[in-house]
């Protein structure tokens, strides 16, 4: 993305540069903007596969985990990891109304004990993005993908082991991209 310039997006696209920034007024703007749409389609195919559980707390988990594993291995959301408060409000835009549901479903299952859904989604959003960028940075290896999903699973008021039961569930295959 940094290497290109509006003008190749444009040729790339087969339209005008006029056209490109009559909808984005910069590359920030138009590489966010891919972004909340590949988020988007990764709650539909996240949705696809966990319409099958019968367990809503493995929803949410399997949701929190492969978003992680999108935003540290999707080389198209590595680029903009730096871009962290752009990027958590995006999560938490596109992808919450499936996250805050599903925190929903496992509170009234007494899966959860989650008071207010949105907090804990924000909260887990900017969660999701610090502790990416920190393994796609080295700072962290990515082992700790499991023990996030474990924390962020404590956060909705579960102990440890019930966490650490849910996170540790095997893990269907997300039907491919569209």
């Amino acid at each position: 993305m940094d290497g290109s310039t509006m003008l190749e997006i444009a040729e790339r696209a087969d339209v005008g540069a006029g056209t490109v920034y009559n909808y984005f007024k910069s590359k920030d703007e138009l590489a966010v903007s891919v972004l909340e749409d590949m988020m988007h389609d990764l709650a539909l195919r996240i949705e696809r596969v966990t319409n099958t559980f019968d367990d809503p707390g493995q929803v949410y988990a399997f949701g929190v985990r492969t978003v992680l594993e999108a935003a540290t291995r999707d080389v198209r959301w590595r680029q903009l990891l730096s871009r962290s408060e752009v990027i958590a409000h995006a999560i938490f835009r596109r992808m919450g109304p499936f996250a805050i549901r599903d925190l929903r479903q496992a509170t009234a299952v007494s899966r959860f004990s989650v008071g207010d859904p949105e907090l804990v989604w924000k909260m887990a959003a900017h969660a999701i993005v610090g502790v990416s960028l920190a393994i796609t940075n080295g700072e962290l290896p990515e082992e700790k993908i499991h023990e996030t999903v474990v924390r962020l699973l404590c956060m909705n008021g579960i102990g440890t082991e019930a966490a650490e039961e849910l996170a540790s569930r095997p893990r269907p295959e997300l039907p491919p991209e569209t």
